[in-house]
């Protein structure tokens, strides 16, 4: 039943979405933005208040990694790129502060607001080789802490920030780590995965629904600063 505000640095790519949940019934527009660009959020954030008459809330989906910041053999953490570690950082860390920064800051204006920002299990459980990646979840899941008091102490307690920290699903950046390309079998990294998942199965992107809807509604209305995982039991899983 929401308006939907899909905020993407390409409007070519983000328009095939808004006609698709427009063409579904539904109610969606775009909106041209770097995460990265500040001047670019305060315009986006303009002209959704201009096409919405306010904004309620703001999830921060922006994330991902290179290949180059990842540590798998031969390449190992001391030879890392630079800049492509630097390149994941600003990517999922900046990108989500910034954006945090510009609706935050309207949010405080009216004393009311949600923020959802995208963690990982990755940033829960380093995972093995995928350092830089899991550093930079990690630091999201932080900052999400430490704004959810920032911004009820400071300006609202009717303000909440949370996070959610998908275990792993199949999508199109992962999906031939997981599972081979012409067989469909499991590799190696997706049997691990698998067998320390007690739900034995991936994610399907339809399993993150239902946790998003409650963090942004009424129903989590004293929950926040919290990071909740969606990952069919990864993290509470030991291994034995």
């Amino acid at each position: 039943g929401a308006i939907v505000g899909i905020l993407h640095y390409s409007m070519d790519r983000c328009q095939e979405l808004v006609n698709e949940i427009n063409d579904a019934g539904h109610v969606a527009f775009g909106l041209e933005a770097s995460v990265l660009d500040k001047g670019q959020l305060e315009k986006a954030l303009e002209s959704a208040v201009e096409k919405m008459g306010q904004v309620d809330v703001l999830i921060n989906g922006a994330g991902g990694n290179r290949k180059e910041a990842t540590a798998s053999p031969p390449t190992t953490f001391f030879d890392l790129d630079e800049e492509a570690i630097r390149a994941v950082f600003d990517l999922n860390g900046l990108g989500t502060m910034l954006p945090c920064q510009v609706f935050g800051e309207y949010f405080a204006e009216r004393k009311t607001g949600v923020i959802l920002n995208m963690s990982s299990m990755a940033g829960i459980t380093p995972l093995t080789n995928v350092v830089t990646y899991s550093a930079a979840k990690a630091a999201i899941s932080n900052f999400t802490q430490w704004l959810s008091t920032y911004m009820a102490q400071r300006h609202s307690p009717e303000i909440r920030v949370n996070a959610v920290a998908p275990g792993f699903f199949l999508t199109k950046q992962n999906r031939f780590l997981l599972t081979d390309e012409k067989t469909g079998e499991l590799t190696d990294r997706g049997n691990t995965i698998i067998s320390h998942t007690p739900m034995d199965r991936f994610g399907d992107p339809e399993d993150l629904v239902g946790t998003v809807i409650w963090l942004i509604s009424d129903a989590s209305r004293f929950v926040t600063g919290t990071v909740i995982p969606v990952d069919g039991g990864f993290s509470a899983f030991s291994g034995v």
